[in-house]
């Protein structure tokens, strides 16, 4: 596994405990449909949460949160309407969240509610 594999796996090891620990239950990990994927899908109440995980070691590439722009916003909000078909929840909320997560010499989490949306 590639360094930048494992940085990615350790985001989202953190991030799934972020969310469980704040209540929210964890429904699919790394989804994938058609030509996207989804880092993590969780459920709070009736909502349906798309969680994009970006994690970085420093900032030399600039925030975590910037490199979810229009393109990869479009493939989550597609992917997430194929998950929604699949599990026939066409009733429920929903919404998509960014985690921004930095591993330096300790694991910080910024995490951004309604971060877009449709």
């Amino acid at each position: 596994m590639t360094d930048t594999l494992r940085l990615g796996r350790a985001g989202e090891d953190a991030v799934c405990k972020y969310i469980i620990d704040r209540g929210m239950k964890l429904l699919a990990r790394n989804y994938r449909a058609a030509k996207g994927e989804i880092d993590l899908i969780a459920c709070t109440g009736d909502t349906v949460v798309f969680i994009e995980v970006k994690s970085r070691s420093g900032l030399s590439y600039g925030t975590a949160a910037e490199a979810v722009g229009f393109h990869k916003q479009k493939t989550v909000i597609r992917t997430a309407q194929h998950f929604i078909a699949q599990h026939g929840l066409y009733e429920s909320n929903i919404r998509f969240d960014v985690a921004e997560v930095y591993l330096a010499q300790e694991c910080r989490i910024n995490y951004i509610e309604n971060a877009f949306g449709i």
